[in-house]
């Protein structure tokens, strides 16, 4: 939990530190070109939660050398994916914001953000690879360890380039994407912590047939397959919400993003409950036991909804000095404040949705997964071009119902899941 409770804070210094420029439209840049970058680097997202529930399955079933194997095929995918939006960050970036409606001002922001967080691709997918692969193995302290070390490069970077060099939006994106390659190395230490071995042994011992079996690449490309779409189909819900923020005005833009920091902040402290259910799902699921498979579930769920509870009561009395240090624009003040109480609701509404969620890792149903994020945002998109009319209300109103969406889409496949434990 403290480590997932450290993840966000890469987003809210950004945030903070451009924020207390005082400009309006450079926090709205920030806004929209991080939710661009999210799409693009997040589509390979797989690269974390596919190795998590392979990795864990793989471990559970007492197959260290396919752990080892696991660990190199995510790097090199992370770093040739990296390379390849690196040389694309041109047209992805123009595209991208060419759909967007943030204006003149904004975009020209949110473009020298983006150009600076590309550059940080390669090892930002890395990253997601080393991270999962950790987590995995239930090495939650390595991952905490990788995580404070890159929230604190960024803070540095941002500090340096934004506040010493004044650099604005494009300085926010190259001080992160500079703490993401202090994040490839520090992992790549981290990873021979345990006697685990290092990575140049496992390079060592590995094969070349080992590393690249057709059967394990085709069940790896096959359950990313999934899990990518049902990523990509999550991030377009999140760049429809900042679009529709941005019809609004530069004010409602900055304004959702800084209430965006409470709900990133919920989900990856929720997101430790489910992470942890992902390694003892995929445990049990290698093992075969049902037991340990229901344990699981019901004790992470039950944490997970007290967790939720509380962070809800805490948004709700510290989220408005948060809100004044965050920005210090008198009109994004006024609009984060009075639409508050959506963010600080969203920790119980969107529990069983990312809880649900880990357990589906684990099991690597990446199917079902797929199948409930379309359906919600979907759904999303419909409710929300319904209650158009309501401004920045309707526009909460269908964000805060997408999540109960999720969750139903995926509660409802449960049961089939329980019931094929065990059995093959």
């Amino acid at each position: 939990m403290i480590g997932q409770a450290s993840v966000p804070l890469v987003g809210i210094v950004d945030t903070a530190v451009i924020g207390r420029t005082g400009d309006a439209a450079a926090l709205a840049g920030v806004a929209l070109g991080a939710t661009l970058i999210g799409l693009v680097f997040w589509s390979f997202g797989f690269l974390r939660m596919g190795m998590t529930g392979l990795t864990s399955q793989a471990q559970g079933a007492g197959q260290r050398h396919e752990v080892e194997a696991l660990l190199l095929r995510g790097i090199a995918i992370g770093l040739a994916l990296g390379v390849a939006i690196f040389a694309l960050q041109v047209p992805l970036s123009r595209g991208a914001l060419a759909l967007m409606s943030g204006g003149e001002t904004v975009s020209a922001e949110a473009a020298a953000y983006m150009h600076g967080r590309f550059m940080g691709a390669p090892a930002a997918l890395t990253v997601y690879a080393i991270t999962g692969w950790l987590f995995g193995l239930g090495r939650t302290r390595d991952a905490l360890a990788l995580q404070l070390v890159m929230n604190a490069a960024n803070t540095a970077f941002d500090l340096w380039f934004v506040i010493g060099l004044g650099w604005g939006a494009f300085g926010v994106g190259v001080g992160t994407a500079l703490a993401e390659l202090v994040a490839v190395i520090t992992g790549l230490v981290l990873v021979g912590r345990d006697g685990a071995g290092t990575v140049i042994g496992f390079v060592r011992r590995a094969t070349r047939a080992q590393v690249l079996d057709p059967a394990r690449l085709k069940l790896l490309f096959a359950v990313n397959r999934d899990i990518m779409i049902r990523t990509v189909a999550l991030l377009l819900l999140f760049v429809w919400f900042a679009n529709a923020g941005a019809r609004l005005g530069a004010a409602a833009l900055a304004a959702n993003h800084v209430l965006l920091q409470f709900i990133t902040v919920a989900a990856c402290v929720l997101d430790a409950f489910a992470f942890t259910a992902e390694a003892r799902v995929g445990h049990a699921v290698g093992g075969r036991s049902r037991a340990e498979f229901t344990r699981a579930i019901r004790l992470s769920g039950e944490l997970s909804l007290l967790a939720g509870a509380l962070l809800s009561a805490l948004f709700l009395l510290a989220g408005g000095p948060v809100i004044d240090f965050l920005t210090t624009d008198p009109q994004v003040r006024e609009i984060a404040h009075r639409f508050l109480p959506f963010a600080a609701i969203l920790p119980l509404i969107g529990m069983p949705s990312w809880m649900l969620d880990g357990v589906f890792v684990g099991a690597t149903q990446g199917r079902a997964m797929r199948n409930a994020a379309v359906l919600a945002t979907l759904s999303y998109i419909a409710l929300d071009l319904a209650l158009r009319s309501e401004g920045q209300f309707g526009l909460w109103i269908a964000f805060s119902a997408s999540y109960v969406l999720r969750a139903g889409a995926l509660g409802v496949q449960l049961p089939r899941l329980v019931r094929t434990i065990g059995h093959g």
